[in-house]
């Protein structure tokens, strides 16, 4: 079976472009990721029906089997969802979403305050993207919607902290991935006497999108800048309709679930504690082992280079859901009423699980088409140096949007700016990998085969459409800003200028925003 690369063809984009724009017209996104996934199956095996069969076998199989070894990857990210749908489901069954919902009811008097908080703890919770939106989301659903803040609001709030905070903190699961691949370009480069962890740091400022992301997330909570589809979905909130309820139940929802009258706030924060601080001990414990096994002194970021991710998920889950039984049984719950709430969570996550598996697969296949290399291939040729900032911006978006990976495009994209800096500037190596950092995230941010937004979309109980569509405009306007910054560093070879040009666009953009949150 012979399979085809088409790193320098414009088909590469095909399967990503048709399942991106079927998504977004039909809604549908099973049946979208699925005609893309068939789309570059076909693409990569002449049309030949037997060989495409084959492949798509291998590739389905590969999701759970890989290499001949268990995909472990894979299997407890799925065993993760299914723990923490189980978690959150028992929280509910027990009476603790709501108690915590009438506690913050005291405490928590406006539905900005209810926002604000859930920005805080995404900020707070930042070892992992997956891990922010989807525990976030559960601690903070029953607050948003006591205040009637629509689950595609929740969607964005926890979207737009995941990976713009992730993106900038080195202690994290991107912060780790992140210096390890500026490490071996600096060593590639003959810089190998620069510090990887300060030249991380170095490129925080630089990293346009992510910051700005934030501060307009901050501003939309704070002054109900609800613009396009988000206008309608929260006021259609207001009235009680938290979610599109004609297109069902949206991933991770348990509303079908009896709740306790005797339950207590800790019955929420116990468990979810023990999940956090647990999922941390596995990730720094992992990676110390690896670090140990290579001779390798233990640091904090080099744990976090080496942890397990997905493995630490999963076992910081299951100590959160004994934890989450063990609260149950204190409590004298029905073990009927405990039995259904664990069948009943497992089963909320179901949804995700299958999006999850088609995106992946969509992934693979797009990896395999070399979209992402002939994505990179655009920007070489004879590009005026001073447009490369914002050239890479918007290819790394792009490449980001149609692979629905970040970190595919962190992989693919950093080393080539790199190479474009060392040809030209050397001093703007670090500037121009930022625009990478930032065109990834923003792409990602968009993208509707993206696994951290399905993720968010999971956590908010939101349905994945509904958030893509109502973040986008709030994603694009972040883009325009970044770009125009990227510009003027390019143009000035200066960080601040470029911040300068941000802010004024920024301020610009949260007028005309207002303008239309009032109109």
């Amino acid at each position: 079976m012979t399979v085809l690369s088409y790193a320098d063809s414009a088909l590469s984009l095909l399967p990503p472009v048709v399942a991106i724009l079927l998504a977004i017209l039909t809604r549908k996104v099973l049946l979208s990721l699925g005609v893309g996934i068939l789309i570059g199956t076909f693409l990569l095996n002449q049309w030949s029906i037997h060989d495409s069969a084959l492949y798509l076998a291998e590739k389905v199989s590969g999701l759970f089997w890989s290499d001949g070894a268990i995909n472990s990857w894979n299997l407890y990210i799925l065993g993760f969802l299914l723990v923490l749908g189980m978690i959150t489901a028992l929280i509910t069954v027990s009476g603790s979403a709501r108690a915590f919902a009438n506690w913050a009811k005291q405490h928590i008097r406006k539905r900005r305050d209810a926002k604000l908080l859930t920005m805080f703890l995404g900020c707070v919770v930042f070892i992992d993207d997956y891990f922010n939106s989807l525990v976030v989301g559960s601690i903070c659903k029953p607050l948003t919607d006591r205040y009637y803040i629509s689950r595609a609001k929740l969607a964005y709030l926890l979207d737009s902290t995941a990976a713009p905070v992730c993106v900038i903190s080195p202690v994290s699961s991107w912060g780790a991935y992140i210096i390890a691949l500026i490490g071996g370009i600096l060593t590639t480069h003959g810089m190998a006497s620069t510090g990887h962890l300060t030249a991380f740091v170095e490129m925080i400022p630089m990293n346009y999108y992510p910051l700005f992301a934030l501060l307009l997330l901050l501003f939309v909570a704070l002054f109900e800048l609800d613009v396009g589809p988000m206008r309608r979905h929260e006021l259609n909130a207001r009235k009680g309709q938290l979610y599109d309820d004609s297109k069902g139940v949206p991933p991770g929802a348990t509303a079908e679930l009896a709740e306790a009258d005797s339950g207590k706030v800790g019955g929420l924060f116990i468990p979810i504690s023990v999940l956090v601080v647990a999922t941390l001990y596995f990730m720094v414990s992992s990676g110390a082992a690896v670090l140990s096994s290579e001779g390798k002194t233990f640091s904090l970021i080099g744990a976090f280079e080496k942890t397990d991710v997905s493995a630490s998920l999963f076992f910081g889950a299951l100590l959160g859901l004994a934890t989450t039984l063990l609260l149950a049984f204190r409590q004298k719950l029905p073990l009927r009423d405990i039995a259904v709430g664990l069948f009943v969570g497992a089963k909320s996550m179901l949804p995700a699980i299958y999006i999850l598996m088609f995106a992946w697969t969509i992934s693979g296949v797009i990896g395999q088409l070399e979209t992402g290399k002939f994505m990179a291939s655009l920007a070489s040729g004879n590009i005026p140096f001073a447009l490369l900032p914002a050239v890479l911006f918007v290819l790394a978006g792009l490449t980001a949007f149609s692979t629905g990976t970040s970190w595919g495009t962190f992989g693919i994209m950093l080393p080539i700016a790199a190479d474009m800096a060392m040809g030209s500037h050397q001093s703007m190596m670090l500037p121009m990998m930022a625009a990478v950092l930032s065109g990834s995230v923003f792409g990602d941010h968009c993208s509707p085969i993206s696994d951290t937004t399905i993720l968010s979309s999971t956590g908010a109980s939101c349905h994945h459409i509904d958030h893509v569509t109502t973040q986008l405009p709030y994603a694009l306007l972040v883009a325009f800003i970044s770009l125009g910054g990227y510009l003027v560093m390019g143009y000035t070879e200066s960080v601040v200028l470029g911040l300068l040009c941000c802010l004024v666009l920024f301020v610009a953009g949260l007028f005309w925003f207002r303008k239309r949150a009032d109109s």
